[in-house]
């Protein structure tokens, strides 16, 4: 069975209802998804990751994916929304073969009205074919700055743009999940 683990953005949690909505989705066509709280969000109910917690936030991840293919995972996915899929991806890059897909929503390529502090440093050790969902209307970065920064990453990546949609991606999450669905299979 495929198993798909996947994690929230700095100010949310597991139950995200954009997480819910693309759990559901991928448990619909036969996967099993685990919706998981990052180290930092385990330690208290609100507020930001502080720099520190990242480190954590990836064991967590890895830990998360060990525990996957313990119970059988035939492919194991890794993905997530925001700051959650950034250290998706960061792990990915530090174990090229831990993960077998990677789901990034929202990537944060740089801090809103900041283009010059990209987040990009590790794409280019980034070996995992990726998808990633973005919104037009993002302040993280442009569709350009997207395309642009996916050239860094030696592996096979796909660009969903959402169009009109924020960081958030819509309120329309149940559609939105499943032409996510759609386009992640198609990345594989």
């Amino acid at each position: 069975m495929n198993h798909l683990i996947l994690t929230h953005g700095a100010g949310s949690n597991r139950n995200a209802p954009l997480l819910v909505a693309v759990a559901n989705a991928f448990a619909a066509q036969g996967t099993e998804v685990s919706r998981v709280d990052l180290a930092f969000r385990q330690q208290g109910p609100h507020g930001p990751p502080r720099p520190g917690d990242a480190a954590r936030d990836r064991e967590g991840l890895r830990a998360e994916v060990v525990l996957a293919r313990q119970k059988g995972g035939k492919r194991v996915w890794l993905g997530g929304h925001s700051y959650g899929g950034r250290q998706a991806s960061m792990l990915a890059a530090e174990q090229p073969d831990l993960a077998d897909a990677l789901l990034l929503l929202s990537y944060p390529l740089h801090p809103p009205n900041k283009p010059q502090q990209l987040r990009t440093a590790h794409f280019p050790e980034l070996k995992t074919r990726a998808l990633f969902v973005h919104g037009s209307g993002d302040p993280f970065a442009s569709t350009a700055e997207m395309r642009e920064a996916l050239k860094l990453i030696p592996a096979p990546t796909r660009l969903l743009e959402i169009e009109s949609a924020g960081h958030d991606l819509g309120l329309k999450h149940a559609d939105l999940a499943e032409r996510i669905v759609e386009a992640f299979y198609q990345q594989l």
